[in-house]
């Protein structure tokens, strides 16, 4: 399923008022790649990092979003038409160019309701926990025979910390094998509740040198490197996952230093390096932004081999692709 379709930014039916919403970008299920077993992901909004290369920049605000997919537009003009705060405007050599300043979702979002092309979209969904948990509970049977179930993802998840952990308690009382996955850049406070409800970790590392972390992502990996040990500490098994990006993070010396961090924890379950791709390049587009590593090439199979081969001393489990 994808949210990515037409339908309201609020629930059309009653919340009950002790049902926690937040806001939702997507669900993706049958996933083999994050979690044991079969899973069914639920991307939440909001990012306190601006990673050069994410993949889900459409996560990194907390609102909801309008992404204009130009290759779709087939320049009818409703859009124009029916947007009451005249933010669309029809040009010959653009398509549709957008003034986002002056959009009113989510109050509005009239423009995709009129697009049948389907060139104009909505990323983000104010949700309940009940409503998540309706859609997640659609693959139950699949996660009961695989060992499966549901992960929390982003953008970063502790982003909506009160969301979160009422999402991960409702998943436990129904029997539901939980996992998040997490940049680690939140305050501690915000993800010990949530954590208590875990029962896998997920924990990116961008690099081990702070200063070069924060051009990376615009933030130190201080708090990111203690939150990471407070986890360990509590005994909740870890994948750390190292993405893999040419001429960023991949020197020897950085692998090493992360391979290091990785031996220290006790609960860890394996180092994931995940390679570079450009999938998520379009969607900085849609978005109306510039993707800063344009015309970045991802690593060949034998050079990430190579790579990954320099770990081995380490006492640690290594994987490609997570």
């Amino acid at each position: 399923m994808t949210l990515r379709k037409k339908f309201q930014l609020f629930s059309p039916r009653g919340v009950d008022a002790d049902d926690t919403t937040g806001v939702v970008s997507d669900f993706q299920r049958f996933s083999i790649h994050d979690g044991p077993g079969i899973r069914t992901i639920v991307f939440l909004k909001g990012c306190p990092l601006h990673c050069l290369w994410c993949q889900n920049p459409e996560n990194i605000r907390s609102a909801p979003q309008l992404m204009y997919i130009a290759a779709n537009c087939i320049r009818c003009g409703k859009c124009v038409d029916a947007c009451p705060n005249h933010c669309l405007t029809a040009t010959p050599e653009e398509g549709i160019v957008l003034d986002r300043e002056r959009c009113a979702l989510p109050q509005c979002g009239l423009c995709q309701r009129v697009c049948y092309a389907n060139a104009l979209t909505v990323c983000g969904r104010y949700l309940s926990v009940s409503e998540v948990m309706e859609e997640v509970e659609l693959d139950r049977e699949f996660y009961d025979r695989s060992g499966g179930g549901v992960t929390f993802s982003g953008g970063e998840p502790f982003a909506q910390p009160r969301f979160l952990e009422a999402l991960a308690e409702e998943a436990k009382k129904r029997g539901l094998r939980t996992a998040v996955e997490t940049c680690g850049q939140a305050d501690w406070q915000a993800m010990a509740p949530a954590l208590r409800h875990m029962d896998m970790v997920l924990f990116d590392v961008k690099h081990m040198d702070a200063a070069v972390h924060r051009e990376l992502t615009g933030s130190t990996n201080t708090r990111i490197l203690a939150n990471l040990r407070a986890i360990d500490a509590l005994g909740i098994p870890t994948r750390l996952r190292l993405p893999l990006i040419p001429g960023r993070n991949d020197s020897p010396e950085n692998l090493r230093r992360t391979a290091a961090l990785a031996a220290e924890l006790k609960h860890l379950i394996a180092l994931d390096i995940l390679p570079y791709h450009r999938m998520g390049e379009p969607k900085w587009r849609q978005l109306g932004q510039d993707y800063a590593l344009h015309g970045l090439a991802p690593h060949g199979r034998d050079e990430i081999e190579r790579l990954t081969a320099s770990l081995q001393p380490f006492p640690i489990a290594v994987t490609i692709g997570g």
